[in-house]
């Protein structure tokens, strides 16, 4: 059963992503809010670097994302999003995907969350949790359509086996993000996928920090102590101590730190180790 938010803590959402629009289930006031969560809740995946797998309860993401004013992974964006739009009466049905942004050839497990929604006149795809490519605008499902976001061009192609592939267009290159049919998720599904990539020794979130967080016209990207950012042109920056590192974090991505006492190991691990390969 999917999860509503409560009067106070709509009114505490929309004061963190800064919307003041009207309450109703459009394809207008989704597109104004898939705009501005991605710009003010970054993508983050500390707790696993940490040892902690995240809480997916709707309690639990609303404490971590908005009253402590952390960001998350995947589930916990979108697990957001989604009890956010359905308070406002849209139709929602949770899906999971397989990543190919590392390996377009890969047939990898399903553990990356995103939302089919229903307005009156479309059905869309809505992630606001995939990282250094999330997007910044709904997709509407057509297949092969490209489709401009406030960030770069996306189109959803139709494969084999009913499956639809999401792509990205890099200049003159279309990139495969990832792929996934519509069976509908259940918690069970997701809290399994939870678990496995905050526990897997191979999974990139154990092993990996990654930070990121969208802004009008840019992107900007942590990966370990790799600061990227992206719009007119390309730059990356080496950060080179825990104390620049936590800075970044708080004036860069607006993230308040955790309360947990490793993280200052976990910072001073990340500064000790070799530059990371950007993503």
């Amino acid at each position: 059963m999917t999860q509503t938010l409560s009067t106070a803590q709509l009114a505490a959402y929309f004061d963190r992503i800064g919307y003041t629009g009207p309450h109703e289930a459009s394809s207008g006031v989704l597109h104004a809010l898939h705009r501005l969560h991605p710009q003010a809740i970054p993508f983050e995946n500390i707790d696993t670097l940490l040892g902690v797998t995240p809480r997916l309860d709707l309690e639990s993401v609303f404490a971590k994302l908005v009253s402590a004013r952390r960001g998350g992974y995947c589930y916990e964006h979108n697990l957001l999003f989604r009890a956010m739009l359905e308070t406002l009466g849209f139709e929602t049905t949770g899906l999971a995907a397989r990543v190919l942004w590392a390996d377009p050839d890969a047939v990898p497990a399903r553990t990356h969350m995103m939302l089919l929604v229903e307005t009156p006149d479309e059905t869309w795809l809505a992630d606001v949790g995939f990282g250094s490519m999330t997007l910044t605008a709904p997709l509407v499902f057509d297949n092969g359509r490209e489709q401009a976001t406030p960030h770069e061009t996306f189109r959803l192609d139709l494969i084999e086996h009913g499956d639809f592939k999401l792509q990205v267009k890099l200049g003159d290159t279309w990139k495969p993000v990832y792929r996934f049919d519509l069976e509908p998720q259940l918690a069970a599904d997701y809290a399994m996928a939870n678990h496995y990539v905050s526990t897997l020794p191979e999974s990139i979130f154990t092993g990996h920090l990654i930070v990121a967080r969208v802004m009008p016209g840019q992107r900007q990207t942590l990966f370990d102590r790799t600061l990227t950012h992206r719009g007119a042109a390309e730059e990356h920056r080496e950060i080179a101590t825990a104390a620049e590192l936590r800075r970044v974090l708080k004036d860069g991505f607006g993230l308040a730190s955790p309360e947990n006492a490793g993280f200052e190991d976990v910072l001073e691990r990340l500064v000790a180790q070799p530059a990371s390969a950007t993503t």
